[in-house]
């Protein structure tokens, strides 16, 4: 059974599940801010869930990498969509800062303190 690592907690998950729904299950939110209402539920269209993996996770396909070379974000990133990411092993998932979770510079992470005003854009 994989374990999902987000902000500061564990969250054991079945092989496959879908990280957005693993983590919105645990009362925890890929989204920052108004993200968190204004997003297209899991249809890879808006790209706010977008976060840092590492570990085991499904390849990026085609609607995926679709959303991530559109502005704000871009391939280079190495965000992924948790809404598309199915898990397949143990990860750490990284939150950043922005709208879409788009700064990705070591130094803007979204930790567990901050609040919906600190997390817009």
């Amino acid at each position: 059974m994989p374990t999902v690592q987000f902000r500061g907690r564990d969250i054991d998950c079945e092989e496959g599940e879908v990280l957005r729904d693993v983590l919105l299950a645990a009362g925890l939110s890929p989204h920052n801010g108004r993200a968190q209402q204004l997003n297209c539920r899991g249809h890879a269209t808006c790209g706010t869930c977008a976060v840092e993996v590492e570990g085991g996770v499904s390849e990026m396909e085609k609607r995926e990498r679709r959303r991530l070379s559109l502005p704000p974000h871009s391939l280079d990133s190495g965000l992924r969509l948790s809404c598309q990411t199915r898990v397949e092993g143990d990860v750490r998932v990284t939150k950043h800062e922005g709208f879409w979770g788009q700064h990705v510079d070591g130094e803007r992470v979204v930790s567990e303190e901050h609040d919906d005003a600190a997390n817009r854009v």
